[in-house]
């Protein structure tokens, strides 16, 4: 009888996602995931509606929009959140000191835009947005580095990441769409009002939440975590040295160069430098090192032009040059070729540690951990993170121009299919994500969501051309009936785009619900936040580039094209999520774990 109950209770499906939610766990998370989701909404998406009805200039707007690199590069201060305590927060314990203060800062952000008149004080508006969103990409941080650390059998990485997005997604609806419906009522200033409200009770309740309960004594690493680094077998002093500082004039250059852009767009002045002669009639401009391009007609830098011709370089100074570098240390650490000798007088452990020990730890060292236990299968999985979502990162940029430009549909139609009726598809997807993932796995269902979301474009190749198939469909199983008696105010053709954002949200769902939990599963919970910070960056970094290009192609040869080639790219999605299903059977069977892959995260 024990055995059958036991059995009873470990039994995959939706018992298991019910007795994950009885887990107080879970329903912090829920609320953590709705305070990641609401700032991203009001900051990226709801403020512009704002300022539209202020009557705040469309280039100022376009330039609000640069606050987003604060979620694209949160990986170069993601360190902080692992080895920094914050003084008196410090009791929270070692995620929470960062998120209950970040969530009270938010609040104060939006409580305090609440009274500032966007036109006229514009600066200020302009300063508490960036602030708010470098708050709220510090937040989104310790968020997942605590879902990593708390997750255990009950309470399993994979449910938790699932009701964070569902929290996510939640908060999306309310700060999008539900957010313009109160504006509508009562303005801006008090709906800013509420919500700032509202995430000063979240970070009230999320005081209450369990922690990880890791050592939070001392500030960054201990001096026992640094005596390791000089231990035989570890690499030698100089060449972490040579190596951190390599790093460092990486990212500095890369945030340099960032933050001559952000001046110079909002109207500041950034001196040209003068072109070096080389002889006859060449010359060198050293001004493209710091992307300073020609300024348009409005005497402000061209994003476009700065993204494409700076994003692929500034991708390869803060990615994929200081992976390289790891790669060197960890070879190193491999074959034993620049590292401390096992028995050796010329190398002693310091008295006092310095500066540079804490920052080799807290920066480089997670690098190096990723990539040398993955080795050459870092490869692989780079090329997993590019192209599974990179397909909705671009896509995001394009749907409102596609449903009321090409398509021509109206904003209440627009709003009625994609954020209404569409949320609630992705939550559904999301929650049949989760249901998955107890019982086939996390390979299984990264793979299924991969072959939807590929799918998913054709169905938007059929909208481009005027969407009879979708029509069809939408006839065919009652479901325009419903929508006509939903949506009274819609036109004959708002069946065929709900149809379609349906099917596609779903397939995001469960996509989104096993891509998170798959990510969450790779990295080290030893060194969660850094690991996780830079994955994820590495998705929101590619699809802010390959806007330049997607945006192009539409002019050029129509959304058809386009939905042909993004479920091409969605195809070679699927053949790496099928060959990392086979290169994780293979890690395990040589490990000896046969623990199915929707158990707690293999990370360490």
């Amino acid at each position: 009888m024990a055995e059958a109950a036991a059995a009873e209770k470990t039994k995959p499906g939706w018992g298991e996602v019910f007795r994950s939610l009885n887990n107080r766990k879970s329903g912090f998370m829920v609320l953590f995931g709705f305070a990641s989701g609401l700032p991203f909404a009001l900051f990226l998406g709801t403020l512009y509606a704002w300022l539209t009805e202020a009557e705040v200039p469309l280039e100022t707007m376009g330039v609000f929009s640069l606050i987003g690199l604060a979620y694209a590069f949160q990986f170069i201060w993601s360190p902080l959140i692992d080895k920094v305590n914050l003084g008196p927060f410090r009791r929270f314990g070692k995620r929470k000191q960062w998120i209950v203060p970040a969530q009270i800062l938010l609040g104060a952000i939006l409580v305090t835009m609440s009274v500032l008149e966007p036109k006229t004080q514009l600066g200020w508006f302009s300063l508490l947005a960036g602030i708010g969103a470098i708050a709220s990409a510090t937040q989104d941080i310790a968020i997942n580095a605590w879902r990593i650390d708390v997750a255990d059998e009950e309470a399993t990485l994979d449910i938790l990441s699932t009701i964070y997005q569902m929290g996510y997604r939640l908060a999306s609806l309310v700060g999008g769409a539900l957010g313009l419906i109160i504006a509508a009522r009562i303005g801006w200033p008090e709906t800013y009002l509420i919500m700032g409200a509202i995430l000063l009770t979240i970070g009230f309740f999320g005081t209450f939440a369990p922690d990880s309960g890791r050592d939070t004594s001392a500030i960054g690493a201990t001096d026992h975590e640094l005596a390791e680094l000089y231990a035989p077998g570890e690499v030698a002093p100089d060449a972490r040295r040579k190596a951190l500082w390599a790093v460092l004039a990486l990212w500095g250059w890369a945030l340099l160069i960032l933050g001559i852009f952000m001046v110079r767009a909002l109207g500041g002045y950034v001196p040209m430098l003068a072109t070096i002669p080389l002889g006859g009639d060449m010359a060198l401009d050293p001004n493209w090192l710091f992307g300073m391009f020609a300024l348009n007609e409005e005497g402000r830098p061209d994003p476009t032009e700065f993204t494409a011709k700076m994003g692929p370089v500034i991708i390869l100074a803060t990615i994929v040059l200081p992976a390289i570098i790891a790669a060197l240390l960890a070879k190193a650490k491999r074959t034993g070729d620049g590292v401390i000798p096992a028995a050796s007088g010329e190398v002693s452990v310091p008295a006092r540690y310095g500066a540079l020990d804490h920052l080799y730890r807290a920066l480089l060292l997670p690098l190096v951990e990723f990539v040398g236990r993955m080795g050459w299968s870092l490869m692989l999985i780079l090329s997993l993170v590019l192209t599974y979502r990179i397909c909705d990162a671009i896509w995001g940029t394009f749907a409102y121009p596609f449903y009321l430009g090409e398509l021509k549909y109206t904003n209440d139609e627009v709003a009625f299919a994609s954020k209404f009726f569409g949320v609630g598809a992705v939550i559904a997807g999301l929650a049949f994500g989760g249901y998955l993932l107890t019982v086939i796995g996390r390979m299984a269902t990264l793979t299924i969501g991969a072959i939807l979301a590929a799918l998913t474009n054709l169905l938007y190749a059929d909208m481009a051309v005027g969407g009879a198939n979708m029509q069809a469909a939408s006839d065919a199983i009652g479901f325009s009936w419903l929508i006509a008696h939903m949506a009274p105010f819609g036109s004959e053709g708002l069946p065929r785009l709900t149809f379609t954002i349906m099917w596609e949200n779903l397939a995001i769902g469960i996509a989104g619900a096993a891509y998170v939990a798959w990510l969450s599963s790779i990295v080290s919970k030893k060194y969660a936040a850094v690991q996780y910070a830079l994955l994820s960056s590495l998705t929101l970094l590619i699809g802010t580039l390959g806007r330049g290009a997607l945006g192009e192609m539409i002019e050029d040869q129509g959304y058809y094209y386009v939905f042909i080639l993004t479920t091409l790219i969605g195809g070679i999605a699927v053949v790496l999520c099928i060959a990392e299903w086979i290169r994780e059977k293979r890690a395990g069977s040589k490990s000896g774990i046969v623990t199915p892959d929707h158990q707690v995260s293999a990370g360490s």
